[in-house]
């Protein structure tokens, strides 16, 4: 357990924790804790907060499931205000969004801008797997899974050769468009496979540094999870 000494708790006994997700980078939300939180959430590795209205302690997903797991734990230079760095199950607000600081309150364009992170990809995610489980004729995605892997397979071939084509042509906007309906339908692949984004980000972030140049390691298919028929 690290030496808690340096924290510096309120007159309350609370310390604010802001807590921003590792990979993109996005602020998810705002908690408190008091110490005892704050060791549990270093013992479990599972955020811990100090509820104010209820008075008591509670975990983040403790209900819900969407818990928060914790990479690494920050101070301020005053010591008065920590950062935590979690890896999101789920989504962090109570109302279904990703985030917390979804309402804008000025902005210096007409229309608000929501944020374009990495949390995008894995609330997309969280709906392909929603929408695998439900009837063909209720959902695109349950459609295209019935029809079997070949058929989602196909359809990332078909967007990626949109998006060569959109390229040739040169228009910006053309190109964003094929290229979501691209990573769309990568995504549905990954839910075929039970893989998270999480991991895509996690070899992403194992290549930084590392020479392009070099023989890529090749994952054995027996290392896949098996997709129930």
């Amino acid at each position: 357990m690290p030496d808690l000494s340096v924290v510096q708790f309120n007159e309350q006994g609370l310390i604010p924790a802001i807590v921003q997700d590792a990979s993109s980078g996005q602020v998810l939300m705002l908690a408190y804790m008091n110490r005892e939180a704050l060791e549990k959430t270093l013992d479990t590795g599972l955020t811990h907060y100090w509820s104010r209205s209820r008075a008591r302690l509670w975990q983040k997903g403790e209900t819900s499931g969407h818990r928060q797991h914790v990479r690494e734990i920050r101070y301020d230079c005053d010591a008065d205000t920590l950062l935590v760095l979690v890896e999101q199950e789920g989504v962090a607000c109570h109302t279904g969004k990703p985030s917390c600081f979804f309402q804008v309150l000025s902005s210096s364009s007409s229309q608000a801008i929501a944020p374009a992170t990495a949390a995008i990809l894995e609330h997309l995610y969280e709906v392909v797997l929603d929408r695998k489980q439900r009837a063909p004729q209720e959902s695109y995605v349950a459609s295209l899974m019935a029809r079997g892997q070949d058929q989602v397979l196909k359809k990332v071939v078909e967007e990626a050769a949109e998006v060569v084509l959109a390229s040739k042509n040169g228009r910006a906007e053309e190109i964003l468009y094929e290229m979501a309906d691209l990573w769309f339908h990568s995504l549905v692949a990954l839910g075929w496979h039970h893989l998270s984004p999480q991991g895509v980000f996690q070899e992403l972030q194992r290549r930084l540094g590392t020479s392009g140049l070099r023989s890529p390691q090749h994952i054995p298919s027996s290392d896949l999870p098996q997709q129930s028929a």
